[in-house]
């Protein structure tokens, strides 16, 4: 994107990139449908950013949600609205847009060269990339760094910018997962039997925060939607105090006294599985989470009353005792601190430097909030280097 508003002001442009192909985990963002960005209106949409609100909103005002589909839809890509709000090309993948985009940025004279890695600086200023033909080194009068996280590292975005910043004095916060999962001590039986299962329509609850949605057992642990949106306050638990302890109501809508009634009904010859399934309208992966939530207080299902019963479905405490690595992470937290910036985005120590994107200090939830501030700070860091070469 900084490319673009570059090229588009005139300026010679080279993008450097480390994988053999391009826009490798753009290509991954739209592996399950490309979500460009939000429909809600901009306030609330600004407020997703949470503390990197202010420093993210006039990047966002300036290349809002409505500009990002006009773009889209002038590289053939007309967007539409999906029932959640969330924004989506009508071709619901990445392939299309990157290719009409790579093709608009070569008929502007945008050279791409691959397989050149940025290892920094050499004495003399110049860039200097890791290549296959050994080191290779570019002299620039204005360079946009657009680095990524550190998640999905095979895809090019490894996070080794962080130490080659951090030489130059730059204040980096720590990279850590975002929209990630989470590890649980499950029981070998659960595990086993319910790796991959959903628990759908479920409510979690973690302090004062309650997300609806869906969530994965996985061998490890937890994941999911509503996993990722509370995904920032769990892993700043854990990180402080070891382990977090999630609550998940697995009857959302169902009032506990409501639920007490239909447990206090008679079992007969029913297995507790099967009384369960029938009368709460229960899973066999939430009954088997309940079982878990059981053994862990040094309880059995059968020996509870039906209101304990009740109340146990609408909060199953899990215990979470790690993240998930953040090689498997949706997106990072942490990097470039935003007072390292100034208002073009450029790096104040080293002038002629500009950062956008995931390597700045921002994360945000799921629901197109990830790509539109990628997309935005790209187009605000190409205006300020325009401006740079324009001084």
């Amino acid at each position: 994107m900084a490319a673009d508003v570059l090229a588009q002001g005139g300026a010679s442009v080279t993008i450097y990139d480390a994988m053999p192909s391009a826009g490798r985990k753009f290509l991954m963002a739209g592996r399950g449908g490309l979500n460009l960005t939000h429909s809600e209106p901009l306030p609330q949409f600004l407020a997703r950013y949470r503390e990197a609100m202010p420093h993210l909103q006039a990047a966002v005002e300036a290349f809002p949600p409505s500009t990002l589909r006009d773009w889209s839809g002038a590289l053939g890509q007309e967007t539409f609205v999906g029932s959640s709000g969330r924004v989506f090309p009508k071709a619901f993948k990445a392939s299309p847009l990157l290719r009409a985009w790579l093709r608009r940025l070569d008929s502007m004279g945008v050279q791409l060269t691959l397989r050149h890695r940025w290892t920094g600086w050499d004495e003399q200023g110049r860039l200097r990339f890791q290549t296959p033909d050994g080191q290779q080194f570019a002299e620039a009068r204005a360079t946009v760094l657009a680095l990524g996280g550190a998640s999905w590292p095979r895809l090019g975005s490894d996070g080794a910018w962080a130490g080659i910043l951090a030489a130059r004095g730059v204040k980096i916060s720590p990279l850590r997962p975002a929209n990630s999962g989470f590890t649980v001590a499950w029981s070998e039986i659960f595990r086993d039997r319910f790796e991959g299962q959903p628990l759908k329509a479920v409510a979690l609850t973690f302090g004062k925060h309650t997300v609806r949605g869906e969530a994965i057992v996985t061998r490890a642990g937890i994941e999911g939607g509503a996993i990722y949106a509370l995904s920032a306050e769990l892993r700043e638990a854990i990180l402080r105090d070891g382990t977090a302890t999630l609550n998940i109501a697995l009857r959302p809508d169902t009032e506990i006294g409501e639920l007490t009634v239909k447990l206090s009904a008679a079992k007969g010859k029913q297995s507790l599985s099967n009384f369960l399934r029938k009368a709460a309208n229960l899973s066999p992966v939430a009954i088997g989470l309940l079982q878990e939530a059981a053994k862990a207080s040094g309880l059995s299902l059968s020996s509870l009353s039906p209101v304990d019963l009740a109340r146990l479905i609408q909060a199953v405490p899990v215990q979470l005792n790690g993240v998930s690595p953040i090689a498997r992470a949706i997106s990072t937290a942490g990097g470039i601190a935003f007072d390292e910036l100034d208002s073009d985005f450029m790096l104040r120590r080293v002038p002629g430097v500009f950062a956008a994107g995931e390597m700045l200090d921002w994360e945000a939830p799921t629901g197109g909030y990830l790509l539109q501030a990628s997309f935005a700070t790209g187009a605000a860091a190409g205006r300020g280097a325009l401006k740079w070469l324009n001084s």
